[in-house]
């Protein structure tokens, strides 16, 4: 890629991730082309499609919760790992409007530009799901589709305006009901 390309690349990625947060993952196109100060084929030619668009903005993020699972695998004790984790994802989730809509139909479907991105991040709370299982720490009648799920539902209640002021609570509660021996005010992490 030349470097004007890469470098308008960038920069509509960057004013995405503004106008997806201030409007969610429906926000118009045209505005993102026309903040980011380039035409709307310009925009189209990097991404033809919404969900390229998203695929682009939310891939490195997923690649960082794939990092970090695998860093809390080794630096944290399994049930500590998995809360951290999974707080972070939902989040992050919960920054954009739409997303977890998104995603779980991309999960869903492996034709989505969103589809490995999503199993990726999938597999990395897995193995935390499944590290925690094996020390006796976690639930073992719950998988990774379950915690994928769960994360869902997390972020989108804290886009909610009625549980937004609850979010805590709730995660709290969540995590207790995936953990063994922990009540729900142990998650500070």
């Amino acid at each position: 890629m030349r470097a004007d390309a890469k470098k308008n690349y960038e920069h509509i990625l960057a004013v995405a991730n503004v106008v997806v947060t201030e409007h969610g993952v429906d926000a118009s196109l045209r505005d993102i082309a026309r903040r980011a100060g380039v035409g709307l084929g310009t925009l189209y030619r990097h991404f033809p499609t919404r969900e390229a668009l998203l695929e682009a903005m939310l891939r490195s993020s997923f690649d960082e919760f794939t990092t970090k699972a695998r860093e809390l695998e080794t630096a944290s004790s399994p049930d500590d790992a998995l809360v951290s984790w999974l707080r972070d994802v939902v989040a992050f989730t919960g920054n954009y409007q739409g997303v977890v809509d998104v995603m779980m139909a991309a999960k869903e479907d492996p034709e989505s530009a969103l589809h490995a991105s999503c199993m990726t991040m999938r597999t990395a709370g897995t193995q935390l799901l499944a590290r925690a299982q094996a020390e006796g720490l976690a639930r073992t009648d719950m998988d990774g589709d379950d915690l994928f799920s769960l994360a869902a539902a997390l972020a989108w209640l804290s886009n909610q305006p009625s549980s937004a002021p609850r979010a805590e609570h709730l995660f709290s509660i969540i995590a207790s009901a995936i953990l063994t021996n922990r009540s729900s005010g142990n998650f500070r992490v």
